[in-house]
């Protein structure tokens, strides 16, 4: 079912991207709450999975052998889509070739972000350096980034459409920060401290994991308003 709903996710990500580079915003703004509630639904679904006991989740483990979320190449591409970008993150599907093309051409496009940053760009003038940025890299909080947002915040009926946009980047955040948090007690609650069948280190991977920031700067400008 998770898989099923992240599907949708990428179909609305994709729409989403379509219309902010032909510059019709406001049908954007739709899309992206429909992602943040679709991550609200996957939230719930780990409320389902919290009633699992250790006791109950031994009797089984051993039969997943390898198997992890790892090999979930549409959470993958979600995150590229997002922003998160880490080319060894695209080991785990090295054995299938179409993924593997997929998830790189995936890795060619700008991000959402990668999007609205040249959508702030029409009001405010970003630097080069942030708008041809390497892609395959994950974006750097930026002081110019930082100031053209913060700008928008401090006169949000000028700027609407940017505002918007900026809440609603920040819900979809939001949700998606949710859905790691809960993986990390979810896990922890089911095994404690043991190593994930994916290989990694289990719940120490899922920490580091939270305090990955998708738009870092529409969070980092609420210290200065």
């Amino acid at each position: 079912t998770s898989e099923l709903w992240m599907r949708l996710v990428i179909h609305e990500l994709s729409a989403a991207r379509q219309q902010l580079q032909s510059g019709d915003v406001r049908p954007v703004f739709k899309m992206l709450a429909r992602v943040a509630r679709i991550f609200e639904q996957l939230n719930n679904a780990w409320d389902v999975l919290r009633t699992m006991t250790p006791s109950d989740y031994t009797t089984f483990r051993e039969s997943l052998g390898q198997s992890s979320g790892f090999q979930s190449y549409q959470y993958r591409q979600i995150e590229i889509m997002l922003g998160n970008r880490n080319p060894a993150m695209l080991r785990p599907h090295a054995h299938r070739a179409e993924i593997i093309a997929m998830l790189n051409a995936e890795m060619a496009k700008p991000s959402l972000y990668d999007i609205a940053l040249k959508a702030l760009n029409t009001s405010f003038p970003l630097p080069e350096t942030v708008l041809n940025r390497d892609r395959a890299l994950p974006h750097s909080p930026d002081d110019a980034v930082m100031s053209a947002w913060t700008q928008v915040y401090e006169d949000p009926h000028t700027h609407w459409e940017l505002y918007e946009l900026a809440e609603k980047l920040v819900d979809l955040e939001d949700y998606f920060r949710r859905w790691r948090f809960n993986h990390v007690t979810t896990v922890e609650r089911v095994i404690g401290f043991k190593r994930g069948t994916g290989g990694t280190g289990g719940v120490s991977y899922l920490k580091r994991m939270l305090s990955v920031e998708l738009f870092p700067e529409l969070w980092h400008l609420r210290t200065e308003l």
